[in-house]
């Protein structure tokens, strides 16, 4: 593995370390900068724990993927069974009567939290609550949430139903990247479905309406879980995206929230690092018809970095040497790493500029010869 150590004070301005460790009053946490794909804060953020309502987010994942396949519409009327009309907590107050659309079912689960709303749509989609648990634990595997376990529809209490603030973030920032189609019910502050139960038409999210970009997700409450809260804001071209939980009271968590949002877009900035198509030099191929092929960057390309540091990057190109031809115009060959003090480095990739055929004779030949002056090199130097 080669390592080309540049400077890039043409391309970056200025490096901090992680600004000081934040100190969040949640049980676990996860922070992550959604356009960068940079991780900013992590808290027992691998450990499963109760999650309350914000599983109904994996509920949610899997009705806009039955959109998304076709499987179901926004007109979709699915029916009340008397186990979903006999859930309590947070509901819709449906009843066996109700044949609520798949519209309405997902504002009753976002807006209402609606338990009755995720049984409804667990049996809609898979005949019964328990099938499509099932299906999501499934699911859950197939996207790489590892700590995660579910047992309902809609987190209510069960020693086997956990999810980890990490997966709970991941997930979140795939409904965002997936499904902005549907994205935007997120930000829904009120439904009165059909004028019932006038208290609970509001949605929970504390962050809703401050004017600091919030947009989503997700609250939850049980006396085991404490309060949570998943949530996303954007500001300017960043997004970032974060789950918390374990805290102790409503006021704590929307303290808690905001200052995690204000925190995560005040001490990071966003560099650009390259734009498309910039040249970073030039790297030996072997046994190609050119024995060089130049490295670029495929598209525009930013990095986020703490907001404090005055010192200047070194960045370093990283790549196999020689690179093995052929090569494809536009394959990805090295990397860019830009280390970040108190963060992970920065892994950007830097593809081939052209293709670089398989070479013939001659270039086997040339490559050979280059190896063995390379070896005798070598042998003269240890003979010295």
């Amino acid at each position: 593995m080669l390592r080309v150590v540049m400077g890039l004070a043409a391309c970056l301005l200025t490096v901090a370390p992680a600004s000081a460790a934040f100190e969040t009053r949640a049980q676990s946490a996860w922070v992550a900068d959604l356009t960068t794909g940079t991780v900013l804060l992590e808290k027992q953020s691998d450990v499963p724990l109760p999650p309350a309502s914000m599983s109904k987010l994996m509920t949610l994942y899997m009705l806009f993927e039955a959109l998304r396949d076709g499987r179901v519409t926004m007109e979709t009327r699915f029916g009340v069974s008397d186990r979903a009309a006999a859930m309590g907590g947070s509901t819709m107050y449906l009843d066996q009567r109700d044949r609520p659309t798949v519209e309405e079912l997902i504002q009753g689960i976002v807006v209402q939290s609606g338990n009755d709303s995720t049984v409804v749509v667990a049996e809609g989609l898979a005949g019964t609550e328990d099938a499509f648990a099932r299906l999501m634990n499934d699911r859950a595997q197939e996207l790489g949430l590892e700590n995660s376990s579910f047992t309902n529809a809609s987190g209510w209490p069960n020693p086997n139903h956990r999810m980890s603030m990490e997966d709970l973030g991941r997930l979140a920032s795939l409904l965002i990247t997936e499904f902005p189609e549907y994205y935007g019910y997120f930000a829904q502050q009120e439904f009165p479905f059909d004028g019932r139960a006038p208290q609970n038409r509001f949605n929970r999210n504390p962050l809703l309406g401050l004017g600091i970009g919030a947009d989503g997700l997700k609250t939850g409450h049980t006396q085991e879980a404490g309060y949570g809260l998943v949530g996303s804001a954007q500001q300017g071209s960043r997004r970032i995206v974060f789950a918390l939980s374990g805290m102790q009271s409503e006021q704590e968590r929307s303290e808690e929230a905001e200052r995690v949002v204000n925190w995560a877009f005040r001490q990071f900035v966003e560099k650009t690092v390259a734009e498309e198509g910039q040249r970073f030099g030039d790297v030996p191929v072997w046994m190609g018809q050119r024995p060089q092929v130049a490295l670029v960057a495929p598209e525009a390309m930013t990095v986020l970095l703490p907001a404090t540091q005055r010192d200047e990057p070194r960045a370093e190109i990283v790549y196999r040497s020689p690179i093995q031809a052929p090569i494809e115009a536009g394959e990805q060959i090295a990397e860019l790493v830009i280390p970040r003090e108190d963060m992970t480095e920065a892994r950007l990739p830097l593809v081939a500029e052209r293709a670089v055929p398989a070479g013939g004779f001659v270039p086997r030949i040339r490559s050979a010869a280059i190896i063995l002056f390379d070896k005798a090199l070598g042998e003269v130097q240890a003979l010295r």
